[in-house]
C-alpha cells in the first residue's frame, strides 16, 4: 500500500471513530450531571438555614411601621388602626446610637481581648502537647480540650457563679480562711468586662488547643533538619520557617475565637442579664418586647450589624485556611 492509501486509510478510520468519542463524552457530561443532584439536599439545607433568615433580616432591619389612629369601622362598628409600612434605614441608624452602640463598642472590645487572649494561651498550651513525651498527656489534654470548648450556656454560668460568684466556694473559702475579698481586695466580679472574659476563655482556650494541634503537628522535622543544616538557630527556624508557615492559621483562629466570643449568648446573658450591653443581649431585649413603639425591627437591624461584622472574618478566615492547607497538607 502505498503512502497516500495508508494516510487515506487512517483519515477514514478517525472519522469513524468521530461519533464514538462524541457519545462517550455526551455520556460522561451525563454522568457529571447526574452526580450533582446529591448535593441539592445540602443547597437547600444552606437556603433554608442560611439564605431565608438572612433575606428576612434584610427585610425587617430597613422595614418601619408606622401606627396611625383608630378609625371605627362604618361596617362592623370597630375601632380598626391604620399602620404604614415603609423602607428607610433609620433602624440601621437606631442600632448604632444609645445603649445599642454602647453594645457594639462592648462586643468588639470584649471579642477582641478574649480573642487575643485565648490565642496566646492555646498556641502555647497546643504546643507544649506536641512536644510532650507523655502519649497519655497528650491524650487527657485533647480530650478536655474537646469537651470543654463545647461546654457553654447557662451550665457554663451557673458553674462559675457556684465557684467565684457573691456566694461561690472559692469566695467563701478565701473571705473565710484568707481574709481575701475577690470583690473588695481583688476588685473581681462576674457581672463586669473581667468576669464575663474569664467564663469565654474557658471555652476559647480549649477551641484554640484543639485548631491549632494539628498545625504544630503538620510542622516537618526535614524543615528543622535543614534550617540546622544550613547554621539557622532555634530562633531563626521559627522566625523565617515556623512562623511563616503557622501564621495563617494563628490569625485565622483569632479569627474564630473573635466571631465565637461575638455571638455568645447564653453564657452572657446567664451572668450578666441586661446590666452589661452586649449586641446578642440586646438583640433578645428588643425581640422581648423592651422597645420603644416603632422600633420593633430595631432587633433585625442590630443582627445585621453582627452579620456586617462576622461575615467578613469568616470569609478571611477560609481564605487564611486555605492558604495554610498549602504547606501543612
Amino acid at each position: 500500500m502505498t503512502s497516500a492509501g495508508r494516510v487515506e486509510s487512517e483519515m477514514s478510520t478517525q472519522v469513524e471513530e468521530l461519533p464514538k468519542a462524541r457519545g462517550t463524552g455526551s455520556a460522561r457530561s451525563r454522568r457529571l450531571s447526574f452526580g450533582w443532584l446529591g448535593l441539592v439536599p445540602f443547597f437547600g439545607y444552606v437556603f433554608l438555614v442560611f439564605m431565608v433568615p438572612i433575606g428576612f433580616i434584610l427585610y425587617n432591619a430597613f422595614r418601619k411601621t408606622v401606627h396611625g389612629a383608630s378609625v371605627r369601622d362604618p361596617v362592623t362598628q370597630q375601632f380598626v388602626r391604620t399602620d404604614h409600612t415603609s423602607f428607610t434605614g433609620s433602624n440601621v441608624s437606631n442600632s448604632l446610637k444609645g445603649v445599642y452602640r454602647t453594645a457594639v463598642v462592648n462586643s468588639l472590645q470584649l471579642s477582641a481581648v478574649v480573642a487575643i487572649i485565648g490565642a496566646v494561651v492555646g498556641v502555647l498550651l497546643a504546643y507544649a502537647v506536641v512536644n510532650s513525651k507523655s502519649n497519655a498527656l497528650r491524650q487527657i489534654v485533647i480530650a478536655a480540650a474537646a469537651v470543654t470548648a463545647n461546654f457553654g450556656g447557662i451550665p457554663l454560668a451557673f458553674l462559675f457563679i457556684a465557684t467565684v460568684g457573691n456566694a461561690g466556694m472559692v469566695t467563701t473559702f478565701l473571705k473565710d480562711h484568707l481574709n481575701i475579698s475577690l470583690q473588695n481586695d481583688l476588685h473581681f466580679q462576674l457581672a463586669t468586662t473581667a468576669g464575663v472574659a474569664l467564663v469565654y476563655l474557658y471555652f476559647l482556650v480549649p477551641l484554640m488547643v484543639l485548631v491549632m494541634t494539628p498545625a504544630l503537628e503538620g510542622l516537618k522535622p526535614q524543615w528543622a533538619e535543614a534550617a540546622e543544616n544550613l547554621g539557622a538557630n532555634r530562633w531563626h527556624y521559627w522566625r523565617y520557617v515556623a512562623g511563616p508557615v503557622l501564621l495563617p492559621n494563628f490569625l485565622g483562629s483569632v479569627l474564630l475565637l473573635f466571631c465565637s466570643s461575638f455571638s455568645a449568648y447564653a453564657t452572657a446573658y446567664a451572668l450578666v442579664g441586661d446590666s452589661f450591653p452586649l449586641v446578642p443581649i440586646q438583640i433578645s431585649s428588643v425581640l422581648s418586647g423592651n422597645v420603644l413603639s416603632g422600633q420593633e425591627n430595631l432587633g433585625a437591624a442590630l443582627a445585621l450589624d453582627m452579620i456586617v461584622i462576622v461575615l467578613p472574618l469568616t470569609v478571611v478566615y477560609q481564605l487564611l485556611q486555605r492558604r495554610t492547607s498549602r504547606w501543612l497538607a
